[in-house]
């Protein structure tokens, strides 16, 4: 594609419009999203986008504005979809003891297989996808007070199950 000239987009208009603008769109994305996972999402969205639309550009600038755009666009969704459902990321976890992670893992597991499937799975969509009660019970079919005490009774039962393990006194909560 020359500056100046209306072309559609194909593949190795594409591949050239990736050597000429990742640099610039991936220092976009890591400035807005400030976290180099979503801004590698946001980055390769904006690429997909392209691919996907395939756009006509009048020139390189025409171009760059597009695809930084569209980047904006991108962080914007990834950041909404984290507002919605936030999570954390295994960095931000901090474990209590020294124990290594896959034994930490493994503990949480067969507490967790403990509880009924319903439990699970509403402790599951709530804490580690970040789904609200009314989501949950969309996916579910339930009604949202049924997965509020689905949640209730896993907590409980999460709580007595640790006091056990630490021959701690149970809580009178």
């Amino acid at each position: 594609m020359t500056n100046g000239t209306s072309a559609r987009c194909d593949l190795a208009s594409i591949d050239e419009a990736i050597d000429r603008w990742a640099d610039t769109v991936w220092r976009l994305t890591c400035a807005r999203m400030r976290n180099d996972h979503d801004a590698a999402d946001a980055f390769q969205n904006t690429f997909l986008a392209l691919c996907k639309a395939r756009p006509t550009f009048n020139s390189l600038e025409h171009q760059k504005a597009w695809l930084l755009r569209c980047a904006c666009n991108c962080c914007a969704q990834i950041a909404r979809r984290r507002r919605a459902h936030p999570t954390c990321t295994l960095d931000d976890i901090e474990v209590a003891d020294d124990r290594p992670g896959p034994e930490h893992d493994l503990e949480l597991d067969q507490m967790l297989a403990t509880l009924s499937e319903a439990q699970r799975t509403a402790v599951h969509l709530f804490y580690f996808e970040g789904y609200s009660t009314d989501e949950i019970a969309r996916i579910t079919g339930e009604r949202p007070a049924t997965v509020r005490s689905h949640l209730h009774r896993a907590r409980q039962a999460l709580r007595l199950e640790l006091e056990r393990q630490n021959g701690d006194a149970p809580c009178p909560c």
